[in-house]
């Protein structure tokens, strides 16, 4: 096989013309940045949870670019165009990967409750009456879909026009990928509540085949690209992240977020990320295993 592309968590090879195998590392990155610290059972953990997901989409009638998990941590999926020339997309071109990330959000909590704290976005944009004090934790009213790029160096927030402009696609197009994210987000919902699991906001993408249908590609409903939040804990006021949501907190709490955005911000050269401490990444490696656990049913060993 030839590697083809080395990601920040996965490595991509091809098979032949129309198969790539993604290998799962325990790598783990936040804000764009690789942590120079391995993360045990990240990967294995990972792409069992997708293949879990893409499983159950194909029972249910949906699209997706998955083939065969093979044990521990490989998967092998059909391959799709990678085209980083917005110029070059266009609403006749077919088997490409939209170059876009679909975040949908069903509580407030994250980013999200930043923003509207800082009155980027109110609270009638969310669905809520115009007057109602947004509280953290509080759910939506309805789905909240938002798009970044996927293929530039940082993500970047779009308007839906824009969104609909650099990937080619229509209108109705737009509006059956609308209709795909919820229908996916119903099942995971569906799925977990009997774990007692809350799925609280997540991203995916998404491609076209060679007759240009929806296909859903990489990977969804891990730690990785998830929220999580524990349906007990909820019911107390707590909001405990079961996600990679832990790992952006502490190094939020560290103050090395605030140091990387201001360098952003300055155009200047962005500080390095540190490793995290040996008992930080135990941890994070259990929760990974416990989440694979709670989201599949399955037991890890």
């Amino acid at each position: 096989m030839k590697l083809i592309r080395t990601g920040k968590v996965k490595q991509v090879y091809e098979v032949d013309e129309e198969t790539l195998e993604f290998v799962f590392t325990d790598n783990i990155s936040v804000f764009d940045k690789i942590i120079p610290t391995s993360i045990p059972y990240k990967g294995e953990t990972l792409c069992r949870v997708a293949a879990f997901w893409f499983q159950l989409l194909r029972k249910n009638g949906i699209r997706t670019h998955f083939k065969e998990l093979i044990p521990p941590n490989r998967m092998r999926v059909k391959k799709v165009d990678v085209i980083a020339d917005y110029d070059k997309l266009s609403c006749k071109l077919t088997n490409y990967l939209i170059p876009l990330e679909f975040i949908s959000r069903h509580y407030v909590a994250g980013s999200l409750y930043d923003r509207l704290k800082a009155k980027e976005i109110s609270a009638e944009e969310l669905g809520f009456p115009r007057q109602h004090e947004v509280k953290y934790g509080e759910r939506l009213p309805n789905p909240f879909y938002e798009m970044t790029t996927k293929l530039e160096k940082v993500d970047r927030p779009l308007s839906t026009e824009e969104a609909i402009k650099i990937s080619a696609m229509t209108a109705e197009e737009y509006e059956r990928v609308v209709e795909l994210l919820a229908k996916i987000d119903q099942l995971i919902a569906s799925e977990v509540q009997e774990r007692m699991l809350i799925h609280v906001d997540g991203k995916k993408e998404l491609a076209f085949d060679e007759k240009r249908h929806l296909m859903v590609v990489d990977t969804f409903g891990t730690a990785d690209e998830d929220r999580w939040w524990d349906e007990d804990d909820y019911a107390k006021g707590d909001f405990i992240e079961l996600s990679k949501e832990t790992v952006r907190q502490y190094y939020r709490g560290i103050g090395y977020y605030d140091k990387l955005m201001k360098a952003r911000k300055d155009k200047k050269p962005e500080p390095p990320i540190p490793p995290l401490p040996k008992e930080k990444a135990n941890e994070v490696s259990d929760l990974y295993i416990e989440m694979f656990e709670r989201i599949t049913g399955e037991s890890f060993r």
